[in-house]
């Protein structure tokens, strides 16, 4: 995993374009609000929330309060500030794998694969800073929280990229001699990094516009020519 860095700004948070809120105020329209609404419109506000406060930071009061919501109507739909936290990044790997999974069912390429992987992961991350901000730097604040991430959802995702590696070497088009797990970090690690920096950089530019460029580095390496793993 990349390094953390803290980003905490002290204003309240402003609901995006990928807000549910939008959802929950035209339920409510139609009067029939139903409890999934509130509990998405929670979960978002709370993505918002830390992002913009920074996980430590933020109470739930101002989730409540960017939900459009009473404090105790939180705890209805979840215990506390760190369940929220847990339930956000619960949520958006099960949509992940679940992606993941459907997308590379109708892709054979071993390279193409990698390169949906990538769009995917990239993709996801690049349409929602909040949410970035909140997998890239919040996430990483606890080591509590990164142990049991990490030997949950996370090894499953990770266990996707290894499948694909695998498949590679079997068709051929990856060196058998290279650790499919260990290939899967890296290449996980790669685009974890890259949302990190996109996330910190200055520069105003497409995070799913480096996919290609992952890739092609990853796949052929940066050597002239290939060295030997055995000693």
């Amino acid at each position: 995993m990349s390094g953390a860095i803290p980003i905490a700004i002290d204003r309240a948070p402003q609901v995006n374009e990928h807000s549910f809120m939008s959802v929950v105020t035209y339920a409510r329209s139609r009067g029939h609000i139903t409890r999934t609404d509130k509990r998405d419109a929670i979960l978002r506000a709370a993505i918002d929330t830390f992002a913009a406060r920074g996980f430590f930071n933020a109470q739930v009061a101002d989730v409540a309060r960017a939900a459009g919501v009473a404090a105790g109507t939180v705890y209805l739909y979840f215990r506390g500030k760190d369940d929220l936290l847990v339930s956000i990044f619960e949520r958006t790997m099960t949509e992940a794998i679940a992606e993941g999974r459907e997308a590379l069912g109708s892709i054979a390429d071993p390279v193409e694969r990698l390169r949906e992987v990538a769009r995917l992961h990239l993709g996801r991350l690049g349409r929602d800073r909040s949410l970035a901000i909140v997998f890239q730097i919040e996430l990483r604040q606890s080591t509590k929280f990164m142990e049991r991430f990490s030997s949950t959802q996370l090894r499953e995702y990770l266990g996707i990229i290894r499948d694909v590696i695998s498949d590679g070497q079997a068709k051929g088009a990856f060196r058998r001699s290279v650790n499919p797990t260990l290939a899967a970090k890296l290449f996980f690690g790669a685009l974890d990094e890259m949302a990190t920096n996109w996330i910190l950089s200055r520069r105003k530019y497409s995070l799913a516009g480096e996919v290609d460029a992952i890739v092609a580095l990853f796949v052929d390496g940066v050597g002239a020519r290939v060295l030997s793993l055995e000693s």
